[in-house]
C-alpha cells in the first residue's frame, strides 16, 4: 500500500536561476509535447468554426481581419495574461489544476468538507505550503462563509462541475482533434465522402483508445518532436501566406479591428466568438500539467515557442483567407501550398493524436483525485510505468471515454458542432478557474485589494465568451451540459452516500468504557494472531468490532485498526504517511494506524504493508517508553495520542531484526500440509500473488538486556502474532435510507448509492487486501 514516492521531491517552481537554466529549458521542451498538444491542434479548425451559421452573411476581408485580431488578443489576455503571468503562480507543492486551488482554500480558509481529519494532518510539511500567515478571523466575506455553511457544498459542487467539464473534454477533444486533421483528405480527394472520412476517423479513435493500457511513456519521447515540428510547419506556413497574400494583415493587431468588427456584425460578431474562443482550447493544460513540470519551464515555452507560432499561424490563415474567401469552409488545409501538402497532414493527423492522449491522460488523472475527495466511485487504477510517476490508466473510464467519443463523432459528423460542445467545455472551466483564483488571492495570498480587479477584468472576459457558447446549446452546446449533468450526478450522490456512512460510523462509535470495562481478555478468548481492522473513523472504535466481538467468542491477540484516508495535499511523503497511536492501556495489545495519502498520490501495492506496519508499531512502542507524553493514565487519552512514523527510520533503526525467506521454500512448507484444502488454497493465492510477493520477511527480537522488560515483552506478542498470521476485517456494508426520510434521499441513497457500491470496485480490492485473509462483517446502515 506504500505509494511510489521516487517524484516526491523538494519543489520550487518560482526558483529561477543560471543553474537551473539548462533543466528548465530540458523541461520547457517536453513542455511542448505534453502540455501544448491541444492548444497546438486548434488552428485547424477555429476560423472554420467562426464564420459557420450566423456569420456566414459576413464573410468579406474586414470581417477576417475582425476576428484574427480578436483571436490574438484572446490569446494575449487569457493564456498569456491570466494563466502564465498570474495562475500559475497559485501552484499547491508545485501541483496546479483544479484541485490544487480547492486544496489550498480547505488548508488556508478551512473549506474542506473531506472526513475524518484530524489536527496532526495540519503538521504535514506540504500542508502550510506557501504564506503560512493566519487568517484574520474578522474578514467579513470569512465571517459569511463561516455563517453559511452550506456555502462549502457549493464551492465543492463548482469544483465538481470543473472537473465533470475536464471529463467531458477527454471525450470532445479526440473526436474534433482528429475529425479535424482527417478532413484534410477531402480537400486532396474530393471524391471522399463525408461517411468514409468519417470511418477513417473512428478508425484513429478506436486505436487510440485501445493502445491506453500501454501507457504512454514507450512514446511520449515522440511528443515533444512531433508538436515541435508541427508548430514549426504551422509558423513556417503561416509566414509564407503573410508574405504571399496579405502583408497588411499585421494591421489587424490593433485592438480598432475588434471594435470595427462588432460594429459591423453586431449581435453576429457577438455569437461568433462561440468559434473564437477554441483558439484557447486547451489552456487549462498549461496549468493542470504544472506537477510534471515547473512554472518557468512552462512560461519559458509559451512565451518563447508556442505563442509566437500560433500568432504567425492565425495571421497567415487571415492573410490567405482575406483573399480566398471562398476557402473559409476548409481554411487551413487550403493555405498549404501543394509542395508541402502531404507532409504538413502527417504532421497535422500525428499532433492531433497527441493532443487527444494527453488529454484523455489527464482525464485519468482527473477521475482519480475526483475519488480522493470522496467524489467518484472506487475504479481499478493501473500503472503503466514503474519510473514515471503519475502514468496511470483507468480501464472502465477509458472504454465509456470511447464510446462516448465514437458516438459525437458519428452523431455529428461535423467539427463545426463539436466544437460548439467543446467551446462551452473549455470556457467552463476557465470560468471556475477565474472563481476560484478570487478566492486564493483573498484567503491565500491576503491581497483581498486585487481580487476584485481580477474578478471583474478576467470573469468579464469570459463571461462574455461563456454568453456566446450558451448560445449555442441547441447546436451542439447541450452535449457538455448533459455529460457534466450525468457526472455531476453520480459524483454527489457517491459523496452524499459517503458521508452519510461515515456520519452512521462516527455517531456509533464503540464506547472505550465498555472496552475497558470487558478487561484486556475483552471478555472472549484471545487466539494468536493479528486482526487488522479497515474502518474510516480516524479516531473511535468502530460499530463492526463489537458487532464481531457479541457475535463470535474469540478474536486476535494483536489489533490493529486501520484507516486508509486522504489529505487535502497533493503528497504525503513516506516519513509523514504513517500515525500510530494505542487504544486501550498496554496489556490490551490494541493499537491505531492511520496511512495518509495526498490527493495526487498513487497507491502501489508492493506486498509490503505488512511488514512496514509491523515495523512502524515497533518503533511506536519503543518511542512510547522513552516519551512518556505519548502514554497517559486517563481513560481520554488512550484514545487520540498519535506519533508520525518515518516508513523509512522505521525499517532503518527498528531493533527488530528481519530476516527472508525465499518463496520457493514457503511453497515447499504449503506442500507439506497434511490439509488438501488448506494447500489447494494456498498454492491459488501464491499463484496470483507471486508478481508482488517474492519473499516471505521474519521478525526477530535481538538481546538486549537494557530493554524495558514489559517493551520486550509487548514487542515479542506482537513479533508472535505476526508469525501466528495476519487477518483483515471490514465491513461488508449495506446503506438504506431510513422509512422517514424523503423521497430524494430514498432515490439518492436506496437506488442511486446502491447502484454504484455494487458496479464498482469493493473496498477490499482497492486496499490490495488479499482475498484468502479477508473477513468480512456484515452490517446494515440505516442512513
Amino acid at each position: 500500500m506504500e505509494s511510489h514516492s521516487a517524484f516526491f521531491t523538494s519543489r520550487n517552481p518560482s526558483q529561477v536561476s543560471l543553474v537551473n537554466l539548462p533543466r528548465n529549458l530540458l523541461l520547457a521542451y517536453q513542455s511542448i509535447g505534453v502540455v501544448y498538444g491541444d492548444l497546438s491542434t486548434s488552428p485547424l479548425y477555429v476560423f472554420t468554426s467562426t464564420f459557420k451559421g450566423k456569420l456566414e452573411n459576413h464573410q468579406n476581408a474586414d470581417a477576417v481581419m475582425g476576428v484574427f485580431s480578436l483571436i490574438f488578443w484572446t490569446l494575449t489576455l487569457i493564456p498569456l495574461l491570466k494563466y502564465i503571468v498570474i495562475v500559475l503562480s497559485a501552484d499547491d507543492n508545485g501541483e496546479g489544476g483544479t484541485f490544487a486551488l480547492y486544496s489550498l482554500l480547505c488548508r488556508h480558509a478551512r473549506f474542506s468538507l473531506l472526513p475524518n481529519q484530524q489536527a496532526a494532518d495540519e503538521e504535514l510539511s506540504t500542508y502550510r505550503y506557501g504564506n503560512t500567515a493566519p487568517i484574520a478571523a474578522s474578514s467579513p466575506l470569512k465571517r459569511f462563509l463561516d455563517k453559511h455553511k452550506r456555502l462549502r457544498t457549493a464551492l465543492l459542487l463548482l469544483v465538481l462541475v470543473g472537473a465533470s467539464m475536464v471529463i467531458g473534454d477527454g471525450v470532445l477533444t479526440p473526436a474534433i482533434s482528429v475529425l479535424s486533421s482527417v478532413s484534410g483528405l477531402q480537400v486532396a480527394e474530393r471524391k471522399l465522402t463525408d461517411s468514409e472520412l468519417v470511418l477513417l476517423a473512428c478508425i484513429i479513435l478506436v486505436g487510440l483508445f485501445a493502445l491506453q493500457h500501454y501507457g504512454t511513456h514507450k512514446v511520449a519521447v515522440l511528443f515533444a518532436p512531433v508538436v515541435c515540428i508541427w508548430l514549426l510547419s504551422m509558423f513556417a506556413v503561416g509566414l509564407y501566406n503573410i508574405v504571399r497574400w496579405n502583408p497588411k494583415v499585421v494591421y489587424a493587431l490593433s485592438p480598432y479591428h475588434v471594435i470595427k468588427f462588432f460594429k459591423d456584425t453586431g449581435r453576429d460578431g457577438w455569437i461568433a466568438l462561440g468559434g473564437v474562443l477554441l483558439c484557447i482550447t486547451g489552456t487549462e493544460a498549461m496549468f493542470a500539467d504544472l506537477g510534471h513540470f515547473t512554472a518557468f519551464s512552462i512560461r519559458l515555452a509559451f512565451g518563447c515557442f508556442i505563442y509566437p507560432c500560433l500568432v504567425v499561424q492565425y495571421m497567415g490563415q487571415a492573410a490567405f483567407l482575406s483573399k480566398n474567401l471562398s476557402s473559409i469552409s476548409t481554411s487551413f488545409y487550403d493555405s498549404i501550398p501543394s509542395p508541402v501538402f502531404w507532409p504538413v497532414f502527417v504532421i497535422a493527423t500525428l499532433a492531433a493524436i497527441v493532443g487527444s492522449q494527453a488529454v484523455i491522460t489527464a482525464t485519468f488523472s482527473i477521475v482519480k483525485q475526483c475519488h480522493a475527495l470522496g467524489c467518484f466511485p472506487r475504479v481499478k487504477v493501473v500503472h503503466t510505468s514503474k519510473h514515471i510517476y503519475g502514468q496511470i490508466y483507468i480501464p472502465e473510464i477509458n472504454w465509456i471515454l470511447m464510446i462516448l467519443t465514437l458516438a459525437i463523432t458519428i452523431g455529428f459528423r461535423d467539427t463545426t458542432m463539436i466544437g460548439n460542445a467543446y467551446g462551452l467545455a473549455c470556457m467552463s472551466v476557465m470560468f471556475i478557474t477565474t472563481c476560484l483564483m478570487t478566492l486564493v488571492i483573498i484567503f491565500v495570498w491576503q491581497h483581498g485589494i486585487l481580487a476584485a480587479p481580477f474578478l471583474l477584468f478576467f470573469g468579464f472576459i469570459e463571461g462574455v465568451y461563456l454568453s456566446a457558447a450558451l448560445m449555442k446549446v441547441p447546436q451542439g452546446g447541450w452535449v457538455p451540459i448533459m455529460l457534466s449533468f450525468i457526472f455531476m450526478i453520480v459524483m454527489f450522490v457517491w459523496h452524499y452516500g459517503t458521508r452519510r456512512k461515515y456520519s452512521f460510523d462516527l455517531h456509533n462509535k464503540v464506547s472505550l468504557k465498555w472496552i475497558l470495562g470487558l478487561g484486556p481478555s475483552l471478555g472472549i478468548v484471545r487466539v494468536p494472531g493479528i486482526g487488522l481492522i479497515y474502518s474510516e473513523l480516524a479516531t473511535g472504535v468502530p460499530a463492526i468490532f463489537s458487532h464481531f466481538v457479541t457475535n463470535l467468542p474469540a478474536f486476535h491477540k494483536v489489533l490493529v485498526f486501520v484507516c486508509v484516508k486522504s489529505v487535502p495535499v497533493p503528497y504525503v511523503s513516506p516519513e509523514e504517511r504513517f500515525l500510530i497511536g494505542r487504544i486501550c492501556p498496554r496489556p490490551y495489545r490494541m493499537y491505531r494506524c492511520i496511512v495518509r495519502y495526498g490527493y495526487k498520490d498513487i497507491p502501489r501495492d508492493d506486498g509490503d504493508f505488512e511488514n512496514l506496519l509491523i515495523k512502524s508499531i515497533a518503533e511506536f512502542i519503543q518511542m512510547e517508553a522513552v516519551e512518556p507524553q505519548l502514554s497517559g493514565s486517563e481513560v481520554s487519552s488512550y484514545d487520540g495520542r498519535m506519533a508520525v512514523i518515518s516508513t523509512r527510520s522505521a525499517q532503518s533503526n527498528s531493533s527488530l531484526m528481519v530476516s527472508e525467506q525465499d518463496l520457493s521454500e514457503v511453497i515447499e512448507t504449503v506442500q507439506s500440509s497434511k490439509s488438501q484444502t488448506l494447500q489447494s488454497l494456498r498454492s491459488a493465492y501464491d499463484d496470483e500473488s507471486l508478481n508482488i510477493r517474492q519473499r516471505r520477511v521474519r521478525f526477530q527480537l535481538p538481546e538486549s538486556p537494557a530493554m524495558d522488560p514489559e517493551v520486550r515483552e509487548e514487542l515479542l506478542d506482537l513479533i508472535e502474532a505476526k508469525e501466528a498470521g495476519v487477518a483483515y476485517i471490514m465491513g461488508h456494508s449495506y446503506v438504506k435510507a431510513r422509512r422517514s426520510s424523503s423521497f430524494l434521499k430514498k432515490l439518492a441513497i436506496d437506488i442511486g448509492y446502491s447502484f454504484l457500491r455494487k458496479n464498482c470496485r469493493g473496498p477490499a480490492v482497492a486496499l490490495n487486501i488479499p482475498h484468502i485473509s479477508l473477513i468480512e462483517v456484515g452490517m446494515i446502515y440505516y442512513v
